[in-house]
């Protein structure tokens, strides 16, 4: 499948139905020197008093059988963020209590930022990332998540994306 870019006018393939952001927003290169700091694929933690751990939105796309995945980061609580590391690799993990977490990651394409929105934060079996449920308020991004998007909401995703 390909598309006719808004932006450009080129076509492009997909539009793909995923995109993700590699570190936290807060994030900098200068905390990679930083023996409190980390980040790897998965997890980050910013001068040892910041947590972070990589999840999914997911958003359901209404006239398409898949979903729309957001890669996004959330904080976690310290004692959060340990429990989830320590049962990283526990099978049934998924049947944990939900985590509370602030979005960090400003995503493209909503006109007030998604920044710091309020997530909770539901483990997955071993292998998958957390999927985030973003607090029902009237913040385009949650609704969107409740409402569902269209393909042509997926395609503006993409050229914002791609020629960002």
């Amino acid at each position: 499948m390909s598309f006719r870019c808004g932006s450009c006018a080129q076509e492009h393939a997909g539009p793909p139905f995923s995109y993700g952001s590699d570190a936290p927003a807060v994030w900098s290169d200068q905390f990679a020197a930083d023996d409190d700091s980390e980040l790897d694929d998965e997890r980050c933690v910013i001068r040892g008093e910041h947590f972070f751990v990589r999840a999914r939105i997911l958003i359901p796309v209404v006239d398409a059988d898949t979903d729309f995945d957001w890669g996004v980061w959330t904080t976690l609580s310290e004692p959060n963020f340990r429990r989830m590391s320590e049962l990283w690799t526990t099978e049934g993990r998924e049947q944990e209590p939900h985590y509370f977490g602030w979005l960090s990651t400003d995503l493209p394409g909503y006109d007030r930022s998604t920044l710091w929105l309020k997530t909770h934060v539901v483990t997955q079996p071993v292998g998958e990332r957390p999927i985030l449920r973003l607090e029902p308020t009237d913040h385009p991004l949650a609704v969107e998540q409740r409402e569902g998007i269209t393909t042509a909401r997926v395609r503006e995703f993409a050229e914002l994306v791609l020629h960002a």
